[in-house]
Protein backbone atom coordinates (compact mmCIF):
# COMPACT_ATOMS: atom_id res chain seq x y z
CA UNK A 1 0.00 0.00 0.00
CA UNK A 2 1.58 3.56 -1.06
CA UNK A 3 0.35 6.36 1.45
CA UNK A 4 0.98 10.04 0.58
CA UNK A 5 0.33 12.23 3.94
CA UNK A 6 0.81 16.40 3.22
CA UNK A 7 2.21 18.41 5.57
CA UNK A 8 2.66 22.05 6.73
CA UNK A 9 5.26 24.23 7.92
CA UNK A 10 3.59 26.91 9.94
CA UNK A 11 4.17 29.45 12.57
CA UNK A 12 4.09 27.83 15.70
CA UNK A 13 0.54 28.32 17.36
CA UNK A 14 2.29 30.24 20.46
CA UNK A 15 4.32 32.59 18.64
CA UNK A 16 3.70 36.11 18.17
CA UNK A 17 3.34 37.56 14.50
CA UNK A 18 3.80 40.78 12.70
CA UNK A 19 2.57 41.90 9.70
CA UNK A 20 5.60 43.17 7.26
CA UNK A 21 5.34 46.41 5.81
CA UNK A 22 4.20 45.30 3.11
CA UNK A 23 0.98 44.31 4.65
CA UNK A 24 0.49 41.28 2.89
CA UNK A 25 3.42 38.93 4.20
CA UNK A 26 4.30 37.92 8.39
CA UNK A 27 7.62 38.75 9.55
CA UNK A 28 9.26 35.40 9.89
CA UNK A 29 12.45 35.92 12.05
CA UNK A 30 12.40 34.76 15.09
CA UNK A 31 9.37 32.48 15.06
CA UNK A 32 9.55 29.36 15.50
CA UNK A 33 7.78 27.28 12.86
CA UNK A 34 6.44 23.55 13.41
CA UNK A 35 4.19 20.72 11.39
CA UNK A 36 0.92 22.32 11.28
CA UNK A 37 -1.17 20.30 14.43
CA UNK A 38 -3.78 18.94 12.15
CA UNK A 39 -1.27 17.09 9.91
CA UNK A 40 0.03 15.15 12.75
CA UNK A 41 -3.30 13.37 12.95
CA UNK A 42 -2.84 12.71 9.67
CA UNK A 43 0.52 11.54 9.78
CA UNK A 44 -0.12 9.06 13.05
CA UNK A 45 -3.18 8.00 11.22
CA UNK A 46 -1.13 6.81 7.77
CA UNK A 47 1.76 5.44 9.97
CA UNK A 48 -0.72 3.14 11.71
CA UNK A 49 -2.22 2.19 8.38
CA UNK A 50 1.54 1.17 7.29
CA UNK A 51 2.08 -0.72 10.70
CA UNK A 52 -1.10 -2.87 10.04
CA UNK A 53 -1.39 -3.29 6.15
CA UNK A 54 2.20 -2.57 5.28
CA UNK A 55 3.60 -0.02 2.42
CA UNK A 56 5.08 3.32 2.37
CA UNK A 57 4.55 6.13 3.94
CA UNK A 58 5.75 8.64 1.79
CA UNK A 59 5.28 12.86 3.29
CA UNK A 60 5.02 16.16 0.76
CA UNK A 61 4.90 19.82 1.82
CA UNK A 62 5.58 21.88 -1.14
CA UNK A 63 7.61 25.40 0.44
CA UNK A 64 10.94 26.46 0.43
CA UNK A 65 13.73 25.06 1.92
CA UNK A 66 12.70 25.37 5.48
CA UNK A 67 9.89 22.96 5.03
CA UNK A 68 12.11 20.39 5.34
CA UNK A 69 12.47 20.96 9.16
CA UNK A 70 8.51 19.44 9.13
CA UNK A 71 9.60 17.01 6.44
CA UNK A 72 12.31 15.55 9.23
CA UNK A 73 9.39 15.68 11.63
CA UNK A 74 7.87 13.11 9.85
CA UNK A 75 10.66 11.24 8.67
CA UNK A 76 11.38 11.08 12.75
CA UNK A 77 8.18 9.74 13.32
CA UNK A 78 8.32 6.60 10.95
CA UNK A 79 7.37 7.97 7.12
CA UNK A 80 9.74 6.23 4.62
CA UNK A 81 10.68 9.23 2.72
CA UNK A 82 9.90 12.73 1.44
CA UNK A 83 8.98 14.59 -1.52
CA UNK A 84 9.88 18.59 -1.22
CA UNK A 85 7.91 20.46 -4.09
CA UNK A 86 10.26 23.71 -3.73
CA UNK A 87 8.03 27.01 -4.84
CA UNK A 88 9.35 29.82 -2.51
CA UNK A 89 6.24 32.20 -4.41
CA UNK A 90 3.10 32.54 -2.36
CA UNK A 91 -0.14 29.68 -3.32
CA UNK A 92 -3.67 30.02 -2.45
CA UNK A 93 -5.51 27.07 -1.79
CA UNK A 94 -6.06 26.33 -5.18
CA UNK A 95 -2.39 26.36 -6.48
CA UNK A 96 -1.31 24.32 -3.35
CA UNK A 97 -3.87 21.58 -4.35
CA UNK A 98 -3.10 21.25 -8.08
CA UNK A 99 0.75 20.60 -7.30
CA UNK A 100 -0.22 17.68 -4.98
CA UNK A 101 -3.11 16.72 -7.15
CA UNK A 102 -0.22 16.30 -10.37
CA UNK A 103 2.33 14.19 -7.55
CA UNK A 104 -0.75 11.74 -6.78
CA UNK A 105 -1.36 11.52 -10.61
CA UNK A 106 2.55 11.00 -11.39
CA UNK A 107 2.60 8.66 -7.52
CA UNK A 108 -0.39 6.75 -8.09
CA UNK A 109 -0.75 6.35 -4.04
CA UNK A 110 -4.12 4.30 -2.49
CA UNK A 111 -4.87 6.85 -0.23
CA UNK A 112 -3.92 10.82 0.67
CA UNK A 113 -3.96 12.11 4.23
CA UNK A 114 -4.52 15.61 5.02
CA UNK A 115 -5.22 17.85 8.13
CA UNK A 116 -8.21 19.02 8.23
CA UNK A 117 -6.73 22.27 7.77
CA UNK A 118 -2.98 24.42 8.06
CA UNK A 119 -3.03 26.64 11.25
CA UNK A 120 -2.04 29.63 9.46
CA UNK A 121 -4.55 30.17 6.90
CA UNK A 122 -7.41 28.09 8.32
CA UNK A 123 -8.68 27.64 4.82
CA UNK A 124 -9.98 23.87 5.17
CA UNK A 125 -9.66 23.15 1.34
CA UNK A 126 -6.73 22.01 -0.05
CA UNK A 127 -7.81 18.49 0.77
CA UNK A 128 -11.24 18.22 -0.64
CA UNK A 129 -9.69 20.66 -3.79
CA UNK A 130 -6.75 17.59 -4.14
CA UNK A 131 -9.82 15.25 -4.71
CA UNK A 132 -11.81 16.44 -7.23
CA UNK A 133 -8.73 17.45 -9.36
CA UNK A 134 -8.17 13.50 -8.48
CA UNK A 135 -11.79 12.61 -8.91
CA UNK A 136 -11.54 10.89 -6.04
CA UNK A 137 -13.88 10.49 -2.40
CA UNK A 138 -13.17 13.05 -0.24
CA UNK A 139 -14.36 12.71 3.40
CA UNK A 140 -12.93 15.53 5.83
CA UNK A 141 -12.93 16.17 9.84
CA UNK A 142 -12.28 12.22 10.52
CA UNK A 143 -12.04 10.96 13.83
CA UNK A 144 -12.55 8.11 13.37
CA UNK A 145 -11.21 6.00 10.18
CA UNK A 146 -11.11 2.33 10.04
CA UNK A 147 -9.61 0.25 6.30
CA UNK A 148 -11.23 -3.30 5.06
CA UNK A 149 -9.45 -4.62 2.34
CA UNK A 150 -10.06 -1.62 -0.15
CA UNK A 151 -13.45 -0.53 1.67
CA UNK A 152 -13.11 2.60 4.09
CA UNK A 153 -15.02 3.26 7.00
CA UNK A 154 -14.85 6.67 8.84
CA UNK A 155 -16.90 9.34 10.80
CA UNK A 156 -16.45 12.74 10.80
CA UNK A 157 -17.81 15.50 12.76
CA UNK A 158 -20.67 17.59 12.00
CA UNK A 159 -22.79 19.75 14.01
CA UNK A 160 -24.46 18.31 16.60
CA UNK A 161 -23.12 14.79 16.07
CA UNK A 162 -20.99 12.36 13.72
CA UNK A 163 -21.74 11.29 10.52
CA UNK A 164 -20.59 7.56 9.36
CA UNK A 165 -19.73 7.18 5.71
CA UNK A 166 -18.19 4.38 3.87
CA UNK A 167 -16.00 4.54 0.35
CA UNK A 168 -13.82 3.01 -1.67
CA UNK A 169 -10.11 3.38 -1.97
CA UNK A 170 -8.14 5.06 -4.07
CA UNK A 171 -9.47 8.74 -1.08
CA UNK A 172 -8.98 11.56 0.20
CA UNK A 173 -9.08 12.08 4.35
CA UNK A 174 -8.95 15.48 6.07
CA UNK A 175 -7.62 14.44 9.49
CA UNK A 176 -9.39 15.87 12.91
CA UNK A 177 -8.43 16.22 16.62
CA UNK A 178 -9.33 13.36 17.86
CA UNK A 179 -8.38 10.51 15.52
CA UNK A 180 -5.71 9.25 17.49
CA UNK A 181 -2.86 10.43 19.93
CA UNK A 182 -0.17 11.54 17.49
CA UNK A 183 3.40 10.05 18.84
CA UNK A 184 6.81 11.45 19.70
CA UNK A 185 9.74 10.94 17.81
CA UNK A 186 12.05 8.20 19.48
CA UNK A 187 15.70 9.14 19.41
CA UNK A 188 16.28 5.88 17.05
CA UNK A 189 13.67 7.99 14.52
CA UNK A 190 15.42 10.92 14.97
CA UNK A 191 18.94 9.72 13.96
CA UNK A 192 17.26 7.14 11.32
CA UNK A 193 15.45 10.39 9.71
CA UNK A 194 18.93 11.77 8.68
CA UNK A 195 19.67 9.18 6.22
CA UNK A 196 15.94 9.15 4.83
CA UNK A 197 15.59 11.19 1.35
CA UNK A 198 13.95 13.58 0.88
CA UNK A 199 13.34 14.67 -3.19
CA UNK A 200 13.63 17.74 -4.09
CA UNK A 201 11.28 18.87 -7.14
CA UNK A 202 11.19 22.43 -8.49
CA UNK A 203 8.14 23.91 -9.67
CA UNK A 204 6.86 26.60 -11.42
CA UNK A 205 5.29 29.42 -9.94
CA UNK A 206 1.38 28.50 -9.05
CA UNK A 207 -1.42 29.78 -10.44
CA UNK A 208 -3.43 31.33 -8.35
CA UNK A 209 -6.93 32.10 -8.43
CA UNK A 210 -7.56 34.43 -5.10
CA UNK A 211 -4.70 37.23 -4.83
CA UNK A 212 -4.45 38.67 -1.23
CA UNK A 213 -5.18 42.11 -0.94
CA UNK A 214 -3.40 42.56 2.92
CA UNK A 215 -3.42 41.32 6.25
CA UNK A 216 -4.19 43.10 9.15
CA UNK A 217 -4.40 42.20 13.33
CA UNK A 218 -7.97 42.10 14.78
CA UNK A 219 -8.80 45.20 16.79
CA UNK A 220 -7.87 45.55 20.29
CA UNK A 221 -10.27 44.47 22.52
CA UNK A 222 -12.08 47.67 24.38
CA UNK A 223 -11.78 48.10 27.79
CA UNK A 224 -14.95 46.69 30.05
CA UNK A 225 -17.48 48.76 31.46
CA UNK A 226 -19.62 48.26 35.05
CA UNK A 227 -23.05 49.50 34.38
CA UNK A 228 -23.89 49.26 38.19
CA UNK A 229 -24.11 46.26 40.99
CA UNK A 230 -27.76 45.54 41.50
CA UNK A 231 -31.17 44.50 39.74
CA UNK A 232 -30.91 48.52 39.00
CA UNK A 233 -28.36 48.27 36.44
CA UNK A 234 -30.05 45.67 33.94
CA UNK A 235 -31.98 48.08 31.87
CA UNK A 236 -29.01 50.18 30.69
CA UNK A 237 -27.03 46.35 30.52
CA UNK A 238 -29.56 45.59 27.92
CA UNK A 239 -29.34 48.80 26.20
CA UNK A 240 -25.97 48.89 25.73
CA UNK A 241 -26.28 45.24 24.51
CA UNK A 242 -28.45 46.60 22.10
CA UNK A 243 -27.31 49.58 20.93
CA UNK A 244 -23.63 49.49 21.24
CA UNK A 245 -22.55 45.64 21.00
CA UNK A 246 -25.83 45.02 19.18
CA UNK A 247 -25.46 40.68 20.33
CA UNK A 248 -29.29 41.45 21.00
Amino acid sequence: MKIIVCVSHVPDTAAKINIRPDGKTIEKSGVNFIISPYDEFAVEESLRLKEKHNGEVIAVSLGGESHKETLRKALAMGADRAVLLKDETPRDSYAVARALADLAKELQPDIMFFGKQSVDSDNAAVGSMAAEMLGWPSISVVVKFELMDRKVIAEREIEGGHEKIETILPCVISAQKGLNEPRYPSLKGIMAAKNKPIEERALPAGQPKVDLLGMKKPPAKSPGKIVGSDVGAIPELVRLLHEEAKVI
